[in-house]
């Protein structure tokens, strides 16, 4: 009975660790949390009277029972889909020794796996996606990595590498795609505060479509003259607009651009998905602030 009570309180302990291991790897909340709680049940029938370090234990355990559910997603999508895509090539060399980028690069890959990232962490295979998750994003040693994957550490060095790189090249690539966005964004802003009615129409789709409205000179004309206390901000990492009265976000305005034009205008008033929200407003000079 002492064992399990002190399994559990352990357990209890690092549950929020395990689950944002179990996210990240997994990039589904429900999955994340049948692999939190398959975990739980396989530790419970484990031994642990050799457990020195709870923490490191019981984050393999979970990244155990995530390889096994990665693998098992990817052999569904193979039998669905007639064939994967082929493996990744080698990664080319680069300006630092293989895994070993600046801390800056590692901080900036650390932060930027998230939403916009699960599309092409999908990329990656198992053992890619587990090495670079559970390296960069929570510092488990590749030696730890190499032990959960029945790898050497080196080779685990080198799975994280080559998942980094493909990371980056996603990372810079939504970095230029987001700076486009922004100014399309900024550049709609200023034009509805000034009522230039031109300007809008430029900025617009011939076929955009805001609120209920359609048409880039419809969409054009009901702005004009408008969104004069609407702010510049990223949502959800996402160049949009918001207003907020009193400090509090009210509305949010989302834009959809594709070829350069602005294809869709969406306006989201609900309080609750409000607050679930990331705000992030963009000051001058390129300054943020929550």
């Amino acid at each position: 009975m002492a064992e399990q009570d002190w399994l559990s309180e352990r357990f209890a302990e690092h549950q929020n660790r395990l689950y944002a291991v179990a996210y990240r790897m997994l990039g589904s909340s429900t999955e994340a949390e049948d692999a939190v709680q398959e975990a739980w049940l396989r530790v419970g029938r484990a031994e642990t009277g050799q457990v020195e370090n709870p923490a490191g234990w019981l984050t393999t355990v979970v990244a155990r029972v995530c390889l096994n559910m990665l693998e098992t997603r990817r052999a569904r999508r193979e039998e669905s889909a007639g064939a994967l895509p082929p493996e990744p090539a080698e990664p080319r060399p680069s300006t630092h020794p293989v895994g070993q980028a600046t801390p800056e690069e590692e901080t900036l890959l650390a932060d930027s796996v998230g939403v916009a990232l699960m599309v092409v962490l999908d990329t990656l295979t198992p053992a890619e996606r587990l090495a670079f998750v559970l390296h960069d994003v929570f510092a488990v040693s590749f030696t730890e990595i190499g032990a959960i994957l029945d790898r050497s550490p080196a080779a685990a060095r080198q799975l994280a590498s080559r998942a980094r790189r493909q990371v980056r090249g996603t990372a810079d690539a939504s970095d230029a795609a987001r700076s486009a966005k922004r100014e399309i964004v900024e550049a709609f802003l200023a034009a509805a505060r000034g009522g230039d009615f031109t300007a809008l129409v430029e900025l617009l789709d011939p076929e955009a479509v805001a609120i209920e409205i359609r048409g880039a000179e419809a969409v054009a004309a009901f702005f004009a003259g408008r969104a004069q206390a609407a702010r510049l901000a990223l949502v959800d990492g996402v160049p949009a607009a918001v207003w907020s009265h009193r400090g509090r976000p009210k509305a949010v305005i989302t834009f959809t651009v594709h070829d350069g034009k602005i294809t869709r205008i969406a306006v989201e008033t609900d309080p609750d998905r409000l607050r679930d929200l990331d705000i992030v407003h963009l000051l001058a000079g390129d300054e943020e602030r929550r």
